[in-house]
């Protein structure tokens, strides 16, 4: 085999990070501006015309880079609009920023808490059992068993000398994700959405490409609640809506309803004010406080999510005293999990609490 060295070009290197930064700079404005192209790329140039980014790069060429790699393509409208490639880009942007803060061997767990036959195998062994597969012995352990007692001079392998790995089982897990789009996540000018939509991205990437035998499904809810594709998470608007967090989880169950997989689990992403619900047909609504009507009728949902063995985690986005009275006592009727974090690492929370023990309660 043959290799040339040839002498460093620096400005390699640089084209290449200059691309890798305007990509994810691209792609977190295309969340914000719920998937119009046109909008993200106008942003830019926003941006470096008041020196947020570096007036020598070529915004033009970069457009053109997008359009040559099948991430962009032209519109009816003369405009550009996402391929299912640049769909997917943005997935896997939103994986590595969400990933880049945890520790390692912090996720890629997929574990349930009971060791058996089958599964990941394990650093611990035990005695042979009759049954145990052959290809879970340990023969460094076994042959050291035979020489413990018998000796070097006279090994012969017995029964008892069997030693074999422990193993852990892996259990597949159906998971439905919850957006809150109702006017409360974009309030007072918090951008609340966006994080959230990277959050679905990351997760969705994720389970399609580390844990192929889960499920996931991703749905929204505001005035009402309805499923969509992972493709659709892009392009997810806020609304004028209000928040019918019961709706959201009786989605969630019917979809549940459906999947074979032993654990079953809803991750909602609110702001955890419920304020309407539907009545004999019509949206009752009441935005002022907690309503006790909406409040009871929301927690029974989350009791009849537990009878049916589905946990809930609600992972809250602001952190008023009255708001985290509620999404306990969702959490406790549920038997489930609440967190309370910040924008910024509200990815990092979901992910590594997925990935590490799902079945855990947090109480």
């Amino acid at each position: 085999m043959h290799f040339e060295y040839l002498r460093w070009d620096e400005s390699i290197e640089k084209a290449l990070r200059d691309f890798a930064d305007l990509m994810s700079l691209l792609n977190f404005l295309l969340l914000q501006a719920s998937g119009d192209v046109d909008k993200a790329l106008e942003w830019m140039k926003y941006l470096q015309d008041r020196g947020y980014v570096d007036p020598l790069l070529d915004l033009e060429a970069f457009r053109d880079r997008l359009e040559r790699d099948n991430l962009i393509q032209r519109d009816d409208e003369g405009g550009y609009s996402l391929t299912g490639r640049g769909e997917q880009q943005i997935r896997q942007e939103s994986l590595k920023f969400i990933f880049r803060n945890l520790q390692k061997g912090g996720f890629g767990q997929h574990r349930t808490a009971h060791t058996g036959e089958g599964g990941e195998r394990l650093p611990e062994t035990r005695a042979y059992r009759f049954g145990d597969p052959i290809n879970q012995i340990d023969p460094l352990a076994t042959i050291n068993n035979a020489v413990r007692r018998g000796g070097i001079d006279d090994i012969q392998l017995t029964e008892s000398d069997l030693e074999v790995f422990e193993t852990e089982h892996s259990s597949s897990c159906a998971t439905v994700l919850l957006i809150d789009i109702s006017h409360s996540m974009i309030l007072y000018g918090e951008d609340r959405i966006t994080p959230a939509k990277q959050v679905a991205l990351a997760l969705s990437e994720l389970i399609m490409t580390q844990y192929p035998k889960d499920s996931l499904h991703v749905a929204y809810f505001g005035d009402d609640a309805k499923p969509i594709e992972v493709k659709d998470i892009p392009y997810l608007r806020v609304g004028p809506y209000h928040t019918n967090t019961k709706a959201g989880l009786e989605l969630a169950q019917g979809i549940l309803r459906n999947q074979k997989h032993p654990n079953k689990q809803v991750f909602m992403i609110t702001d955890g004010k419920p304020s309407a619900i539907f009545e004999s047909g019509q949206l009752y609504k009441n935005s002022y406080g907690l309503d006790p009507k909406i409040v009871n009728q929301t927690l029974n949902e989350a009791a009849a999510c537990k009878r049916q063995g589905i946990s809930i985690t609600t992972f809250m986005v602001t952190e008023d005293p009255y708001l985290v009275e509620f999404v306990e006592e969702l959490s406790r009727i549920n038997s489930g999990r609440a967190y309370y974090s910040s924008l910024d690492n509200l990815g990092e929370v979901i992910f590594a609490d997925y990935v590490r023990n799902r079945r855990r309660r947090v109480r």
